[in-house]
């Protein structure tokens, strides 16, 4: 059993097991990927104040997200294609989230469909939307997840056109995969992720294959998901949504302060700066960078989460304490999925909590409700971000 310490031991376990077409799906961004290589690199920057002789005994990283107590404050991000990453992917992410009690988001775009996950989850999951042209196929799924009680919709609002990643297209990844000579000799380097998917029968788009008309198998998915993405979409869209859910709705890909206040005045119960994880417009800023502006513009009407770089528990702690209420995570768990299925999940999850609670420890503080910029050294954060200096003696903000 290989020894894993964080988050990086398990990328490096993914990338040896999982076939490169689907790993490469999971860990690349798009055009030169300096979005994506940003979002990791910024939040390493911001460096944080130790503090000592502190009572940091009694510690607790809980907290709640959209009134829902969470074991700490992160949720599984949504990510298309997780049943790629390993057989029966997002059933076995879902069980590990529910064990732990973090939020698992089951994709649009998932393997496993909503059906296939609600029956194996033993907690109510969230539910991400697309919002294709099919309007009434858009309906449907919004009915099959309040079927399946599902707790929460996440609306991803910036895939009205697909960025250009390098990789997937040199990788022939496309909706359904394109398997070139090429890739079925890779995929015969990794005879245990081939055998788990010889085992299942769960490699279609589930929530598509069967449930649209026409879309009755892979060979016919392709031609109706290169023209589903909706151009149009716009904020009375974005009503429409919630006009149809009752329960809490979540608005991600927000990366500017006047978008997170035409969200909130659409009637967002969370807010996710999101960036795609750099697999969209490359030349953003990354996700922290954003994040302070869309907290001051919107962040006592609703909950602002952030998505992107996330790679340990410190990385979560700097998100927190730039104003986020909590964040969504996705290749740190998919890489822990890829390498070691559900245990890897659940080994993601353990590894970010021990780091987040002895990093909030190190700041002296006991739980998420003290933590704030004042644990931060305020000199990192402005010279990265641009952020205005408020005095005191080590730079922190003042009342």
């Amino acid at each position: 059993m290989p020894v894993v310490t964080c988050i990086e031991d398990l990328r490096k376990l993914a990338e040896a097991r999982v076939p490169r077409m689907f790993y490469d799906y999971a860990d690349a961004g798009s055009w030169s990927e300096t979005t994506y290589r940003a979002n990791e690199a910024d939040l390493r920057r911001i460096r944080f104040r130790q503090r000592v002789a502190v009572d940091i005994e009694e510690r607790s990283v809980s907290s709640t997200l959209l009134g829902q107590a969470v074991a700490m404050p992160v949720a599984l991000a949504p990510v298309g294609m997780t049943g790629m990453q390993h057989a029966d992917g997002e059933i076995l992410a879902a069980r590990a989230a529910a064990a732990f009690g973090v939020p698992f988001t089951l994709s649009t775009m998932s393997i496993c469909s909503i059906e296939d996950v609600a029956e194996a989850s033993p907690e109510p999951f969230w539910f991400q939307l697309y919002l294709m042209r099919d309007r009434a196929f858009v309906e449907r799924l919004i009915e099959r997840a309040r079927a399946a009680r599902c707790s929460a919709l996440v609306l991803t609002l910036d895939l009205q056109v697909i960025g250009l990643r390098h990789k997937d297209l040199r990788n022939g990844l496309s909706a359904p995969p394109r398997l070139t000579a090429r890739t079925l000799v890779n995929i015969a380097t990794k005879p245990r992720w081939a055998l788990r998917m010889l085992r299942t029968p769960r490699r279609n788009f589930g929530n598509i294959v069967g449930h649209v008309q026409g879309v009755t198998d892979m060979a016919n998915l392709s031609a109706w998901t290169a023209q589903q993405f909706d151009p149009s979409l716009s904020w009375e869209d974005v009503r429409w949504v919630r006009q149809r859910w009752e329960g809490p709705l979540v608005l991600k890909g927000i990366m500017d302060a006047d978008d997170a206040r035409m969200a909130v005045n659409a009637g967002a119960d969370a807010v996710v700066v999101s960036n795609h994880g750099g697999r969209q417009l490359d030349g953003a800023p990354s996700s922290i960078e954003a994040l302070p502006s869309v907290v001051e513009a919107v962040g006592d009407r609703t909950e602002v989460w952030m998505d992107g770089g996330i790679r340990s528990g410190q990385d979560i702690l700097r998100a927190l304490a730039m104003g986020a209420r909590g964040v969504m995570v996705g290749r740190a768990y998919v890489y822990g999925l890829g390498a070691l299925g559900e245990a890897g999940v659940r080994q993601s999850l353990q590894l970010l909590r021990k780091e987040l609670d002895l990093t909030m420890a190190f700041c002296g503080r006991k739980s998420i409700a003290e933590v704030d910029r004042s644990i931060l050294y305020e000199s990192s954060v402005n010279h990265d971000f641009g952020a205005r200096r408020q005095g005191g003696a080590h730079g922190v903000p003042q009342p």
